[in-house]
């Protein structure tokens, strides 16, 4: 229901949709979204009036070819800007990053700040985030997801709202999470977000008009809601907090 583009000889879906000349939000996968353009539509239908929607699937997520590309930081930006080059998408933008494409959001505005006019943080992660995490942590999440993907059990533990779906848009989304869960993009995304998040640290802090939305965290790792609260002090942005 987007276009795919073709970078590096493989596919990425790009799905554009509402007047041509609003301002653009660019929703941003969270790490192991299985199909982005049908978890986000919930969201994005409700702003379709004022804004026009651009949602990203990158390789291994929705339709997008599953190939393995290098997963730093600066590759995963550059793959997704090319994309959006591709569907005539100059920008700038406000991004709209949710869980772990909060790191690629930031970087975005490290190295190209003219392109993102701003930040909507959807409960999305900081390097802050990721401070209290150790290599071997990391090491074991790779573990459990390579063996849940080879149970095939990755499916039961994520789940959609869909009633702004049809029949068939929750047909189709069964069908990629079958294909997506914990594939091998995911798990080379995992292996480098310690690394991801300490160059996006160590670039240092960036000044963007940013709003923040976040949840208690009880379903992400330790500190999160001080975290975010300690984002948004660094970013002077305002925060909204849900359960």
């Amino acid at each position: 229901n987007g276009e795919l583009v073709s970078i590096h000889g493989h596919k990425m879906h790009i799905y554009v949709r509402g007047d041509q000349n609003a301002p653009a939000i660019v929703f941003m996968a969270g790490h192991c979204t299985v199909a982005p353009v049908y978890d986000f539509k919930v969201l994005y239908d409700k702003l379709l009036p004022y804004f026009k929607v651009v949602v990203i699937e990158k390789y291994g997520y929705g339709y997008s070819d599953v190939w393995e590309s290098s997963c730093d930081i600066d590759t995963l930006v550059s793959l997704q800007r090319q994309a959006l080059a591709l569907v005539q998408e100059a920008g700038p933008y406000f991004l709209a990053p949710h869980s772990m494409s909060g790191l690629e959001a930031i970087r975005w505005k490290q190295q190209y700040p003219e392109e993102v006019s701003g930040i909507i943080g959807i409960d999305m992660a900081t390097p802050l985030s990721f401070s209290v995490w150790t290599n071997e942590e990391i090491q074991k999440t790779v573990r459990l997801m390579r063996i849940l993907r080879g149970l095939r059990l990755g499916s039961i533990l994520t789940s959609l709202n869909n009633c702004t779906l049809t029949d068939d848009e929750i047909q189709q989304h069964k069908l990629l999470k079958k294909r997506n869960v914990f594939n091998i993009c995911c798990i080379n995304e995992a292996k480098e977000v310690l690394e991801n998040a300490k160059v996006v640290g160590e670039a240092g802090n960036i000044q963007c008009p940013t709003l923040l939305f976040s949840s208690n965290g009880q379903d992400q790792e330790r500190d999160w809601v001080e975290n975010q609260q300690k984002f948004a002090t660094i970013m002077g942005a305002k925060l909204i907090r849900f359960d």
